[in-house]
């Protein structure tokens, strides 16, 4: 295999970056499997395009083989550029190193091992048998597309995403804790659309007690068009110490058998369908998320767990390295009042190495307000 060189990365980051993007199209579908993207290349040119559409459903590079047959393109005077190395194992679909060698590919171009065990090896493989094979391509941002899949495979808890909204002052609420509505309708719609593919993926919203009992929450998907709609809602969780009456909340009465807390039992929601998990405490008095997780990946199913807040439940979540992907809407709106409540507090560094950082992976304007997309950086590891 071909180590990657600068002038090797330049030639073929253009060709990965459409990949990547191709491959974003499965986000939500694909689960438990990674999002993958591929394109056959023939002169300079994209001539073919495929990405995997779906759990069970033939993986990227098969239907990029697919398009090229439809257009009439000879795949083996093309080079496939793929964001994940190619499978050599059959499981629900055969392996994708049998289509590359019978489609006559001289040269393969990749983005990131594939972090699967079982699944592992095809670069190797394809090398073996005299494909040339190139890469690492783009590895950080291959590795970013397949987060939730590396997360899977080394953990058992879900992949947490956090949103929040603030201010550009930092608040995310005023001092008397009005908070509707900071972001725009944009953001709003935005975050719907958030929830509908965690709730299609079978996952869950999280919220924690202080936005609970503030809010009266629905935590489900609305106002969201066409084909994105969720096939099912998100399961409803919320971590708190005080339980509401049976008839105290909208989530109790509207939708007890979607909705679960994690607090110290109480048979009277149980009777009415509500789940309820004990939950003990770290040193600290700090919720013990790793035992909520699991939970709600072992024994809920959920692959997806989405935590809207509050300030505490998120910044507890951010310092135990349980953020894999962290969604911070800015509204141009300044409160200005010292007393409004910030979107972190309760740590006291003294030094800005005590800090937590964050890498900034995308940025872009929705609506008036700003959309930052941050993840944990690459030299720290998250939370198990």
């Amino acid at each position: 295999m071909n180590a990657v060189n600068a002038e090797k990365e330049r030639e073929f980051a253009p060709f990965m970056r459409e990949a990547i993007a191709l491959a974003r199209r499965g986000r939500w579908r694909t689960a438990p499997n990674p999002m993958v993207g591929a394109v056959l290349v023939r002169e300079g040119e994209i001539v073919a395009r495929g990405w995997h559409h779906g759990a069970g459903l033939p993986h990227a590079e098969v239907e990029c083989l697919k398009d090229a047959a439809e257009r009439g393109v000879d795949p083996a005077s093309c080079t496939l550029v793929v964001t994940l190395e190619p499978c050599c194992h059959h499981g629900k679909t055969p392996p994708c190193t049998d289509a590359i060698r019978a489609a006559g590919i001289r040269r393969v171009v990749y983005g990131f091992r594939d972090p699967n065990p079982v699944a592992g090896g095809g670069a190797a493989l394809l090398a073996d048998a005299g494909v040339e094979v190139i890469g690492p391509v783009l590895e950080d941002e291959c590795r970013d597309l397949v987060a939730d899949f590396l997360v899977w495979q080394t953990t058992d808890r879900p992949y947490v995403l956090l949103k929040l909204a603030a201010t550009l002052d930092g608040r995310i609420a005023t001092r008397n804790g009005i908070s509707q509505w900071i972001s725009g309708p944009e953001s709003r719609r935005k975050v719907h659309g958030l929830r509908a593919g965690v709730g299609r993926a079978g996952g869950a919203v999280l919220v924690g007690g202080g936005t609970f009992r503030a809010d009266d929450p629905q935590l489900t998907a609305r106002d969201v068009p066409g084909e994105d709609a969720p096939l099912r809602q998100p399961l409803a969780c919320v971590i708190t110490s005080r339980l509401p009456a049976p008839d105290g909340a909208r989530l109790v009465r509207e939708r007890p058998k979607e909705t679960v807390f994690f607090v110290t039992p109480a048979e009277a929601l149980r009777k009415i369908g509500v789940r309820v998990f004990a939950l003990g405490a770290s040193p600290g008095g700090v919720p013990h998320f790793s035992t909520m997780l699991r939970i709600l990946r072992q024994e809920l199913g959920c692959l997806y767990a989405l935590c809207e807040g509050g300030g505490y439940l998120a910044l507890g979540l951010l310092e135990a390295g349980f953020v894999d992907e962290f969604h911070l809407h800015v509204a141009p709106l300044i409160l200005g009042d010292a007393e409004a409540r910030p979107l972190f507090a309760g740590r006291m560094p003294l030094d800005l190495e005590e800090g937590l950082r964050l890498r900034l992976c995308g940025l872009e304007r929705c609506g008036e307000d700003a959309h930052l997309l941050l993840r944990p950086r690459l030299d720290c590891g998250g939370g198990n």
